[in-house]
């Protein structure tokens, strides 16, 4: 029996770059761009020391397309993958090895900057909302009252008409009541 073995990356890191997509000649997607990652300590003098780690990513298929699609430079995300050295010639004839992370997985964090901007946006939109609504609201209260007040002087009229038994003017304050509610459009109550 094979003995198990684990090659798994974590990390958390901004883009280096917009991500590169590209198809190969049988039409599979592959994605490449870089994650940077920072490390900070404290020396034994207490001087703060910041070191920062590049990565090269390579995601395939359908992880490809979204990254091409989600990533842009400057994003932090989290990723998943397993690590693969690869050798190959350069132009100039000499052999490289570099190293790169095959993507699993990947989930995109809130950039900070661009939520605080759009949340102030979002809370000036509410606001603007709240106001037209509040308006829509107080106008559909006057129509309200005007209706009932127009409804209660029908009634009192259609109480002295009934005594006197016209009977088309009813018919006729009754058409104009309905094109009365006619003109309510559900869609500018807010509620």
């Amino acid at each position: 029996m094979a003995s198990r073995s684990l090659n798994r990356v974590l990390l958390i890191g901004n883009l280096t770059r917009d991500p590169e997509l590209k198809y190969t000649p049988s039409g599979t997607a592959v994605c490449s761009f870089g994650v940077a990652t920072n490390r900070s300590w404290k020396t034994a003098e207490g001087e703060t020391k910041e070191d920062t780690q590049y990565h090269r990513i390579i995601a395939w298929q359908k992880l490809a397309e979204l990254c091409g699609k989600l990533l842009t430079k400057g994003r932090k995300v989290y990723l998943e993958g397993r690590l693969v050295y690869r050798t190959f010639t350069g132009r100039d004839g000499v052999q490289r090895t570099v190293s790169e992370i095959i993507l699993d997985d990947f989930i995109v964090f809130g950039d900070g900057r661009r939520m605080a901007t759009d949340e102030a946006a979002s809370t000036d939109e509410l606001k603007s909302e709240e106001t037209q609504a509040s308006s829509v609201l107080e106008d559909e209260i006057a129509k309200t009252k005007e209706k009932e007040e127009k409804k209660a002087e029908s009634g009192e009229k259609k109480a002295k008409k009934s005594k006197e038994g016209n009977e088309e003017e009813e018919k006729e304050e009754e058409k104009q009541e309905s094109k009365v509610n006619e003109d309510v459009n559900p869609d500018d109550i807010p509620f």
